[in-house]
């Protein structure tokens, strides 16, 4: 719902005498349940609703949309309070994130739209040259759906859209899970040109939007490292680095996931590059994947593991950790001397000092030593809002393991 929906003038919500502005003025752009006078009107305020949010003294701070039965009540989506939010502000919005994408990309592969940090709070777009999925992540997405398609296509141009509601977020914010093509039509994967391979990317049942374009550089790096050398991608998804590592220069890759299907796409996406006879695949478990290898006696040059959010909550960061830690204790007798580990974490509750920590206590306990040479993070196609240290979500460590 836009504001041009709503009757004038827009309901008024304010923060708690004790609630700190400051935070708000300076650009973070969450007021929790806790810092907002929850009153019995503002109870009623229907999900996404718009309002004009005040500080404890009635001066007022932008524009908010408002979830009264969300932890994060409201965000923040204009600091000017006269703006007019529709169906321009929002093309405005997705055009100003377009031509960064446009500048950093030679093709219409990325992430289009991420959430807060494009101005664009809980709004997901990922584009996959003529089609594009969106995951409308709170309540007032969900509710402006349909301007949000219409000016992604104003904007962009593209023919095809997704909508995406399988993600945690929505349920945090009371939405349903719901996956549907809006407009055009979809007659099987999309395939993706990143890094010089090729991924075949499921827009309609595949995890998240249908590819994970946040580890672009990293994938890139591992290819560096891939350079005639045997790699072991575990969590591999539709084989992220093990294709990247082939299109490197990569002897063979093997790429391990409980997915058949995600495998299968793996699969085709390594004939359409050509490296079909390079590749190979193993359905099962990761933990005891990388066990049963290591009760093989196999090895390989590069190991990659790129497991899914152990800790996406701060409530499940001791157990996530823990979880880092095996995936590196297994993974580390698997890799040849000299050869090289690369960890990821996507767990934003997790930060870098506790995942490298728990990363290096693995390769310890998993009897190597290593030296860490590198670390990534998401793209530049994900931007980070300085002010929401959620937005830096993405860790990648890659290690050289001596003997």
């Amino acid at each position: 719902m836009t504001q041009t929906d709503l009757p004038r003038p827009l309901p008024v919500v304010r923060l708690r005498p004790k609630a700190e502005a400051r935070a708000i003025r300076h650009g973070f752009p969450w007021v929790y349940s806790d810092e907002l006078v929850t009153d019995r009107r503002t109870q009623a305020l229907a999900p996404g609703t718009l309002a004009l949010l005040e500080d404890g003294e009635r001066r007022a701070l932008g524009l908010v949309t408002v979830n009264p039965g969300s932890k994060i009540i409201a965000r923040m989506l204009d600091r000017d309070p006269e703006a007019v939010i529709d169906r321009g502000w929002i093309a405005a919005r997705i055009a100003r994130a377009a031509a960064l994408r446009e500048r950093l990309h030679d093709a219409p592969f990325y992430r289009l739209v991420h959430a807060e940090a494009d101005g664009l709070p809980g709004v997901i777009i990922d584009r996959f040259g003529d089609a594009a999925v969106i995951q409308p992540n709170a309540a007032w997405a969900e509710a402006a759906l349909g301007d949000l398609a219409a000016a992604l296509t104003e904007v962009t141009g593209v023919t095809t859209i997704v909508k995406n509601g399988a993600s945690r977020s929505r349920a945090l914010e009371g939405l349903p899970e719901e996956t549907v093509v809006l407009t055009g039509a979809l007659d099987g994967p999309v395939a993706v040109p990143m890094n010089g391979a090729v991924y075949m990317a499921d827009l309609l049942g595949g995890q998240k939007t249908g590819l994970f374009f946040d580890q672009r550089p990293n994938h890139a790096f591992a290819a560096r490292l891939a350079r005639g050398a045997r790699v072991l991608d575990v969590f591999a998804h539709v084989g992220g680095f093990g294709l990247a590592a082939l299109a490197g220069g990569a002897a063979s890759a093997l790429a391990v996931d409980g997915s058949a299907p995600a495998l299968a796409l793996a699969e085709q996406g390594a004939a359409a590059m050509g490296a079909g006879a390079r590749f190979a695949t193993r359905q099962g478990d990761a933990f005891a994947t990388l066990e049963a290898l290591a009760a093989e006696g196999a090895r390989f040059d590069l190991v990659v593991c790129d497991p899914p959010a152990f800790a996406p909550s701060k409530q499940a960061l001791e157990a996530g950790l823990r979880a880092y830690e095996r995936v590196a204790r297994l993974a580390a007798p698997l890799v040849a001397p000299g050869g090289y580990l690369g960890l990821c974490s996507c767990s934003h509750a997790a930060d870098l000092t506790a995942f490298r920590n728990a990363s290096a206590r693995g390769i310890g306990r998993g009897g190597r030593r290593g030296q860490l040479i590198h670390t990534g993070f998401a793209g530049p196609d994900h931007p980070m809002l300085p002010q929401l240290g959620e937005t830096a979500y993405l860790k990648a460590l890659f290690f050289r393991l001596d003997g």
